[in-house]
């Protein structure tokens, strides 16, 4: 794997100072699965009565873990729950030897904690196609849950990093029937992005009470509205997870019509997205991708995803080259419905292109300067309907073939 000698220019200023989370606890330790001197496993244990959702990576090839976690996501159980996760192997294409890791790590950690197997959610994130060395995780279960701490949440964010450079981490507290309510949540992802119906791994606690059926449905919703709307380079990963655990410990009732909490989840959840965005593997860019005047929301996320996704636009960004013929093929290539003589064209608020041409008011060196800028705007308007989408992407520079050329070395 590539060594990681910087932290990408697009990172926040520091990791969040995330709250306790009521009935959630977390140990990170180094167990050598491929790293070595870093933590590398982490186990998230969740009180008796919370409930779990998650969605998942729709791969034809999904690993052994998201096909144990999707068997077991669905039952409702008050026996609380365990969340473990390595780095530095994803488990994924290797045939039985991968469903027999699962079930090891998943024995091993109910176990230790007491909780049946089928509370005991799995993941794995690193190389694909070799073989889990699941006995060095195994080996440090027991410490794992000598070491669960309320406060070790950050642990946790720097457990499940392979070619990020920093630790991904997102809060958000709301007041509900004059009790607040938290919400905190981790993410790793930098290469291979992008989601279908989950994304790289995520995780997300709160001290509400909420059900499951309700947690789910909020759950998948908001993925559509911000995991499912990022790329970095097009792929979606073997091994894309989502969890999300409501503890019930603040004793606040939540449910799917919650306006107040489900605008406070999707933030903190967006927040997680762009987070991954702005550590895409080389990226000096973070891009949204705005489109209206679609005939159909679903024919503007088809366009936004065919800017944001093509190659030619992503290299252009990196060399701050405002060419705007470029996001014209890409519109054209999308297969969505389009007008050449209706559509238009911006850099931030810089008109540069409209009824089939470039904009008379376009000068060269304002769209030219617009793109030196870290964080930009593609907008795009096809003047067909009400249709719109957004999506948030980076620009592809050399520093993306040197990580993923030297991946597995």
């Amino acid at each position: 794997m590539a060594k990681i000698t910087h932290v990408s220019p697009l990172a926040p200023a520091g990791f969040p100072d995330l709250p306790v989370i009521a009935g959630a606890e977390f140990s990170a330790l180094a167990a050598g699965v491929k790293y070595q001197g870093r933590k590398d496993v982490t186990l998230m244990r969740l009180a008796p009565g919370s409930t779990v959702a998650g969605v998942f990576t729709r791969s034809a090839t999904r690993s052994a873990n998201v096909l144990d976690c999707q068997a077991k996501i669905g039952a409702d159980s008050d026996a609380g729950a365990a969340f473990i996760v390595n780095s530095g192997n994803s488990n994924a294409f290797t045939g039985r030897a991968g469903e027999g890791s699962v079930a090891a790590i998943c024995d091993a950690v109910a176990e230790a904690t007491g909780l049946p197997a089928a509370r005991v959610f799995t993941s794995s994130t690193g190389v694909i196609g070799e073989r889990l060395p699941h006995e060095r995780i195994t080996a440090k279960v027991n410490d794992l849950v000598a070491a669960l701490s309320p406060a070790a949440l950050d642990d946790a964010a720097q457990a499940i990093m392979t070619t990020d450079t920093f630790a991904k981490g997102a809060t958000a507290e709301v007041v509900i029937d004059g009790q607040p309510v938290k919400i905190a949540g981790i993410a790793k992802g930098s290469g291979m992005i992008a989601p279908d119906m989950a994304t790289m791994l995520v995780y997300i606690f709160t001290d509400a009470v909420i059900a499951r059926g309700a947690l789910q449905a909020m759950l998948s919703e908001l993925t559509d509205l911000t995991f499912n709307n990022i790329t970095v380079d097009s792929d979606t990963s073997t091994s894309d997870t989502l969890l999300m655990a409501a503890t019930g410990a603040s004793g606040v009732a939540v449910t799917q019509d919650s306006g107040t909490f489900r605008e406070a989840l999707h933030g903190v959840m967006l927040d997680l997205a762009h987070q991954v965005v702005r550590d895409g593997e080389g990226a000096t860019k973070f891009v949204e991708v705005a489109v209206t005047g679609a005939a159909s929301d679903a024919d503007a996320r088809t366009h936004a995803l065919a800017i944001a996704n093509s190659p030619l636009v992503k290299t252009a960004v990196a060399g701050e080259d405002p060419n705007w013929g470029r996001v014209v093929a890409a519109i054209g290539k999308s297969g969505a419905a389009a007008d050449r003589d209706l559509l238009s064209i911006r850099f931030g608020d810089v008109l540069v292109a409209e009824k089939g041409w470039v904009a008379e008011s376009y000068r060269e060196e304002d769209g030219a300067a617009y793109m030196k800028n870290p964080e930009l705007v593609i907008g795009v308007d096809l003047g067909l309907g009400d249709g719109a989408a957004q999506v948030w992407t980076c620009d592809l520079t050399h520093g993306y073939i040197t990580i993923n050329a030297d991946y597995r070395s």
